[in-house]
């Protein structure tokens, strides 16, 4: 941490060279500038380190830029711990080099887009401790590589996806505190995995 404080600048959108931007675990508030979308460089010089745009642990509100989707090199987004409020763009789905998603604890409300399950390099997808409403949508079960779903602590409904079910990859998924209903899917997959579904009264039952 560096103890910054105040807002990010606009004018970073100008530095179009940039290859790599970690910001976290400061005192950052405002929102996120939509020029930030003009990062399209983004990108390692190593191809061992990941590329990464951490802004996270800060103060940051405001809305998630839709124009972030312009980020086409990016493998790694962390947006986790801040004051973001507002839904989800649906450009995310523009990144489809994207491994770790990572946007807990803010104050996100709507529902989870779909265009979320187009982000076949998905190792690690981590929503919780938001406002998210609405379905799981069955997209995400379309995520081959996905490891890593953390759901928990949102107002999410409806049934869990039976594809989820059968993603051999999935390790850990944690749904708990949600309003979900209906079967927990059955899983093909065999060896060490975490799946919590705590907190839902209605899971087991019909969803009406």
């Amino acid at each position: 941490a560096n103890l910054l404080s105040g807002s990010i600048p606009s004018e970073l959108g100008n530095l179009q060279n940039l290859r790599h931007m970690n910001l976290s675990n400061n005192d950052l508030s405002m929102s996120i500038p939509p020029e930030i979308g003009n990062l399209m460089k983004l990108a390692s010089l190593d191809l061992t380190v990941n590329t990464i745009l951490d802004l996270s642990d800060n103060d940051l509100s405001g809305s998630i830029p839709p124009e972030i989707g312009n980020l086409q090199n990016l493998e790694w987004l962390d947006l986790y711990d801040n004051d973001l409020s507002g839904s989800i763009p649906s450009e995310i789905g523009n990144l489809m080099k994207l491994t770790s998603l990572h946007l807990s604890d803010n104050d996100l409300s709507g529902s989870i887009p779909p265009e979320i399950g187009s982000l076949q390099n998905l190792y690690s997808l981590d929503l919780s401790d938001n406002d998210l409403s609405g379905s799981i949508p069955p997209e995400i079960g379309n995520l081959q590589n996905l490891s890593r779903l953390y759901l928990s602590d949102n107002d999410l409904s409806g049934s869990i996806p039976s594809e989820l079910g059968n993603r051999q990859n999935l390790r850990h998924l944690y749904l708990e505190n949600n309003d979900l209903c209906g079967l927990i899917p059955a899983t093909t997959r065999r060896g060490s995995r975490s799946f919590r579904y705590s907190g839902n009264p209605r899971l087991g039952s019909p969803c009406t």
